[in-house]
């Protein structure tokens, strides 16, 4: 009962975990596959063997994406906020939300450049429409200006509260969403709770991965430089994505093969449903183990998806300008390629996206 009573203490300075750069390096990537294909072919296009199991898979990313957002946070700056200089740091954290913010609106232009008129365009940068493949963007750079603000206030809750406030959060998220009208402001709705009419990444509604990822960073920020505890953690996670993976399946039954299909068409993402999220967030607590599992041999081993990780933004911004500044609105090349070639373009640009950080990480190195 003390334990479930107790603040979390936790040791700092533990340097650069490549583990985590892994970890976010392959939700990155399974999203620049899936951007590769739904930008370039678009999924009604694609085989059925194609949905699945190969773009049933890349809907680990958005939970693993979210998750890993959750322990960087818990590594990188939960143990300094209570150090005299946490307002200097936390205003590290806004600056950068800003500077997220700013690529978000430029690569909504670059998104929607091949597909829409300038008023549609202008629409979605005045937030009364939401883009599609960018939008993971605008979740992140808001809640990099209010999630600081609310860090030392995690720090001090117990233990029980930090393990139960995902659940709680989610359950207030979802009766926000199915009973809360917002005023009739649908924008507004769509960024705190989603909107059915609105392709967006609710602040509340992915609040709860955030949550899960603080509380798993918490651990690793204990575990890590242990390899015995960092393997009982990993195993942890393994077993508890299994569970999860294996509710999907227990829910789906006796049409699982329909349940498959419809989450590889994106069936239950916005607003979040329990089908959907127990196969995605499975998933990706899996490969988080996985991750964690390979330490700083698996990373290196990984190097490119590595390399990815370590950088999401640039990583983010080079795979969106390639698809759709390069391929559709320079080459118009909608629907001009097949299936198994869009494929290979997805899987060439995770490979050119690590080498455009690398190069451009020597060329700072350099200067």
């Amino acid at each position: 009962m003390a334990r479930l009573r107790a603040t979390p203490r936790l040791p700092a300075g533990q340097g650069r975990i490549e583990a985590i750069d892994l970890a976010r390096g392959v939700a990155i990537a399974l999203m620049i596959l899936s951007h590769a294909v739904s930008g370039l072919l678009g999924i009604r296009q694609v085989p059925d063997w194609g949905m699945v199991p190969i773009h049933l898979l890349t809907k680990f990313s958005s939970s693993l994406f979210i998750t890993v957002f959750g322990i960087a946070l818990a590594v990188a700056f939960l143990p300094k906020t209570d150090a005299p200089d946490w307002p200097r740091r936390r205003l590290k954290l806004m600056l950068r939300g800003f500077e997220v913010l700013f690529w978000y609106k430029v690569l909504t232009v670059v998104e929607m450049l091949p597909l829409y008129s300038a008023p549609d365009i202008l629409d979605t940068l005045l937030y009364r429409r939401f883009p599609i493949w960018v939008e993971i963007l605008g979740f992140y750079a808001i809640a990099l200006l209010w999630l600081p603000w609310v860090l030392p206030l995690w720090r001090r809750l117990p233990l029980w509260a930090r393990c139960a406030g995902p659940l709680l959060v989610a359950l207030v998220a979802g009766w926000l969403e199915r009973h809360f009208a917002f005023w009739g402001i649908e924008p507004l709705k769509a960024i705190l709770v989603e909107d059915a009419d609105h392709y967006a990444w609710g602040q509340l509604s992915r609040l709860p991965l955030v949550m899960v990822g603080l509380l798993i960073g918490e651990a690793v920020l204990c575990c890590y430089r242990r390899p015995p505890a960092r393997r009982r953690l990993a195993l942890v996670l393994a077993a508890a994505g299994a569970v999860m993976l294996l509710g999907f399946v227990a829910i789906s039954l006796p049409g699982l093969d329909e349940a498959l299909v419809a989450v590889a068409w994106n069936v239950g993402k916005h607003p979040p449903a329990l089908a959907f999220m127990l196969f995605s967030l499975g998933g990706a607590l899996v490969i988080l183990a996985l991750c964690l599992l390979g330490g700083e041999r698996g990373a290196a081993a990984l190097g490119p998806i590595t390399t990815i990780g370590s950088d999401a933004l640039m990583a983010f911004i080079f795979h969106i300008v390639v698809i759709f500044l390069g391929f559709r609105f320079l080459f118009e090349a909608w629907q001009v390629y097949a299936y198994p070639q869009v494929l290979g373009i997805g899987l060439a640009l995770i490979l050119a996206t690590a080498g455009w950080i690398a190069l451009t990480r020597w060329i700072r190195e350099r200067k």
